[in-house]
């Protein structure tokens, strides 16, 4: 096969709508996609282990933690694009990776045992009035360290630390399971507040199901940070891998990601936010989610400062 007509995709997103993504590009370039889908460790470590013979051209993975990982492991190279500079915003890229849909961190209140102005920002989940009322997953996982990245650049170190030993002070009970737990756990009256990713909430605003029509009853859903930094975003992305036999068909993959077609697939599919402006989506529930102001924080500064914030987050005790 042809430099032009083969492209090698490692993958840590699993979302079956995807699909529709990796054909559609086939067919409109002739490139055919062979695709290795694992956890990110599995791929960054598979990555590692192969070395300079590595067959892979991109990287995709969710969350700036993780795409920070693979750049600081020396991984992506350098693309040169006036398509991605153009079409995707200067903060939701570096010189090496690129975002390609975005998801928010909002909060998600009890309806009857929590007033939602007192949860308008993410400092009031450190506010002692909330004492025995937050649900949140560990402090380890990407999705929290991205946000105390984000509240080390808003707020410098001793007001971030007081922060997280706040939130911690305030745990309903030990941190467990993932968002789609927390937003039940506060449905139920377990906890009075959770954090959740965006695309969580929109998938129960989506569905179906009476049981969770339920849940979405019980619940209001709140953009952090409307007046001030405005809330957390968090990204999909991916880059071109140093090592990549194809970089030609790497590059047109990239650069097909940020097309129309594609930003709609991001998101009908997973529930996320184009990156790209003016992008129009169909999707009920990111329609029933209303707009927000998004925080515009750089996501190279969210991906190193990864280490810090797990030393915090291990001092307030956030496991």
């Amino acid at each position: 096969m042809g430099q032009d007509k083969v492209l090698n995709l490692y993958s840590a997103r699993h979302y079956q709508t995807d699909e529709a993504l990796y054909t559609n590009f086939t067919k409109q370039t002739g490139i055919k996609i062979n695709r290795i889908e694992a956890g990110e460790n599995e791929l960054l470590e598979r990555l590692r282990n192969e070395g300079a013979f590595s067959p892979a051209d991109v990287f995709l993975t969710v969350d700036a933690a993780r795409l920070g990982k693979a750049e600081e492991l020396g991984l992506f190279a350098p693309v040169k694009s006036k398509t991605l500079t153009e079409r995707i915003p200067a903060h939701l890229r570096t010189d090496t990776w690129f975002a390609f849909s975005q998801r928010a961190r909002v909060i998600v209140a009890n309806k009857t045992s929590v007033n939602p102005a007192d949860v308008q920002t993410y400092e009031d989940l450190a506010n002692p009035k909330l004492k025995g009322k937050v649900c949140v997953r560990s402090g380890a996982h990407p999705y929290n360290l991205s946000l105390g990245a984000a509240m080390l650049a808003h707020h410098g170190e001793q007001k971030a630390q007081a922060w997280a030993q706040g939130l911690v002070a305030n745990f309903a009970r030990a941190p467990k399971g993932g968002d789609t737990d927390q937003i039940k756990a506060v449905a139920a009256g377990e906890c009075g507040v959770a954090l959740a990713n965006s695309y969580y909430v929109a998938r129960l605003l989506r569905s179906e199901k009476p049981e969770d029509k339920k849940i979405m009853e019980n619940v209001t859903v709140i953009w952090p940070n409307q007046k001030t930094t405005g809330a957390h975003v968090n990204i999909s992305g991916g880059g071109m891998l140093k090592t990549s036999p194809n970089k030609e068909s790497a590059v047109k993959f990239l650069e097909y990601l940020v097309s129309d077609q594609a930003q709609v697939y991001f998101a009908d599919g997973n529930n996320e936010w184009p990156v790209v402006a003016g992008v129009k989506t169909s999707n009920p529930g990111l329609g029933a989610m209303g707009s927000f102001k998004a925080d515009t924080i750089k996501v190279g500064t969210l991906a190193a400062r990864q280490a810090d914030v797990q030393k915090m987050y291990d001092r307030a005790g956030w496991r």
